[in-house]
């Protein structure tokens, strides 16, 4: 392992050796402009934009929504001259939502001045409208879609038209809203409340009692007002309950068909009919202990008999009765003659079961249900395509549902199989009026992101094939020289032509040519020497 590092370090310092000073130079750019760019995207990314989440709020209300917001320890500032609050980008729709739950704000509205800030110098004020009436029914449809079980949300307003004079009474404006709910989520009353107050706070003078919000199961979210005691009040009461026991019912209907054929194949009405009668009444009732024979139990006992015979025995008649009577009050006291006398006498105190009920019945009771179901066969034009034992077993669902929801006291006679099916009706054909929704595509990473790492990708490919070019040109010049070099070195084969290689050419053609005198020459030569 460490030779493996020796050796990479010795190759990293022999290139580095190698190069040049432009080479080195780029290097130190392309590493430079790297680190700058990764600087300037932590930047950007850590950068926290703080944009408005309400305006036109009183002092108190500013006050009391920074409160909240601190102990949230979510970052916020005050502007406007305390009018606005602003907070982060990232965070403003979820603090729309959990402030909406809260009742938050009382006063003010939510903020569309980026609209304003953003549109074209050359907008009329029709066109100005359109799309800011656009603008705000998109916001408002992305708020709604923070809220849990809510899946998707169309939302269409409608805005009073300004009058001409300035005395003219200013008209509310209206909403309605369609959402499509995860299936089988049951919205709880805050959070009904809270979408209520949401789209109300969204829309500049837009009460709560024009607001209709729905789901794609024609299934309606109404708001509950606060409890009363007037007569209005108790008749909203009832209203709400019944509602109540007809959404209830109308849930479980639509969940199990719906998971039987599909959600968006079932639409399920119910009505009810709810008796209020409210009873409340006290019984005193004395029933015997021993309920076969009808007696109770004897607590005490007193017999009393007694009998007379002989002369003078007491007798009589007693007066206003008969002589058959076993019972008299008086007697005419008598000692003539002879005769027997007896007499009988019991008392026995029983004691039986003495029982006090104070009864209050309750004043919500089902006297008469009905169900209606529409379904869709599985192809819709083709109504045949839903079998009709399919049809019957969603009946007889039905009719179970019927008779264990009616008050079996309601009727004076048991409710029979047709009396069932009369309370029924289940209708297959196509559905021609559902709503859909469109999911567009999200995602977590903003366009921006990505824009900037393609540009920073693209830089360093850029510097990464100047250096390799720059590389690949100083290596080519350094061959050139070489080659140059090598082309102007003379060649070793070649015989240098000196003084010395003349004289003995010349020589050799004197020996070839003229024998005799070349031997006189080298004979000469040996003389002298």
């Amino acid at each position: 392992m460490n030779e493996a590092l020796l050796n990479f370090k010795n190759r990293i310092t022999g290139y580095w050796s190698g190069s040049t000073k432009k080479q080195k130079t780029i290097f130190f750019g392309i590493l430079g402009l790297v680190a700058l760019i990764i600087a300037l995207t932590v930047f950007l990314t850590s950068r926290t934009t703080l944009v408005p989440l309400y305006s036109n709020l009183s002092p108190s209300e500013t006050g009391n929504i920074k409160a909240n917001l601190d102990g949230k320890g979510i970052q916020s500032q005050i502007a406007d001259g305390g009018k606005t609050i602003m907070v982060p980008d990232d965070s403003v729709d979820t603090l729309k939502v959990e402030l909406a739950a809260e009742g938050i704000p009382k006063s003010g509205s939510i903020d569309y001045s980026f609209f304003g800030q953003n549109a074209g110098m050359g907008m009329t004020e029709n066109e100005f409208g359109v799309l800011k009436l656009d603008a705000m029914q998109t916001e408002l449809s992305d708020l709604i879609k923070n809220i849990d079980g809510v899946d998707d949300a169309k939302v269409m307003i409608t805005l009073p038209e300004k009058g001409v004079f300035v005395s003219d009474n200013e008209e509310q404006a209206s909403a309605s809203i369609v959402l499509n709910t995860k299936p089988g989520y049951q919205f709880e009353d805050s959070q009904i409340k809270a979408l209520y107050h949401l789209v109300s706070k969204s829309v500049p003078n837009l009460p709560t009692d024009n607001i209709v919000i729905m789901n794609q199961n024609f299934e309606y979210f109404d708001l509950k007002s606060d409890s009363d005691t007037s007569a209005g009040a108790t008749f909203a009461t009832q209203q709400e309950v019944k509602k109540g026991i007809e959404r209830d019912i109308q849930r479980q209907v639509q969940t199990m068909l719906g998971t039987l054929m599909g959600q968006n194949k079932v639409v399920v009405s119910v009505t009810a009919d709810i008796d209020f009668t409210q009873e409340k009444r006290e019984e005193n009732l004395v029933t015997p202990v021993d309920k076969a024979n009808m007696a109770g139990i004897a607590i005490s006992a007193k017999r009393i008999n007694e009998t007379y015979t002989g002369k003078g025995a007491a007798g009589g008649v007693p007066s206003g009765s008969n002589p058959g009577d076993s019972l008299a009050s008086n007697y005419v006291s008598g000692t003539d003659g002879n005769g027997d006398y007896e007499r009988k006498e019991e008392t026995i105190n029983n004691e039986v079961n003495r029982i006090k009920k104070q009864i209050v019945e309750s004043p919500y009771k089902v006297r008469d249900l009905g169900i209606q179901v529409m379904v869709e066969p599985p192809k819709p034009n083709k109504p045949s395509s839903l079998p009709q034992a399919r049809v019957s077993d969603i009946t007889k669902m039905l009719g179970t549902i019927v008779r264990t929801s009616i008050d079996k006291g309601a009727n004076a006679q048991p409710l029979t199989n047709q009396d069932i099916a009369n309370k029924i009706a289940v209708t297959v054909q196509p559905f021609n009026g559902k709503t859909t929704f469109t999911q567009p595509a999200q995602t977590s990473i903003p366009l921006w992101v990505y824009i900037a790492g393609g540009v920073l990708l693209l830089a360093v490919i850029i510097l990464l094939i100047l250096f390799i070019r720059s590389r690949r040109s100083t290596e080519y010049e350094e061959i050139l020289e070489e080659e140059v070099t090598i082309q102007n070195m003379p060649d070793l084969n070649d015989e240098i032509e000196t003084e010395a290689g003349l004289k003995r050419k010349q020589l050799e053609k004197l020996a070839k040519e003229k024998p005799d005198e070349f031997a006189k020459l080298l004979r000469s030569w040996i003389a002298e020497d």
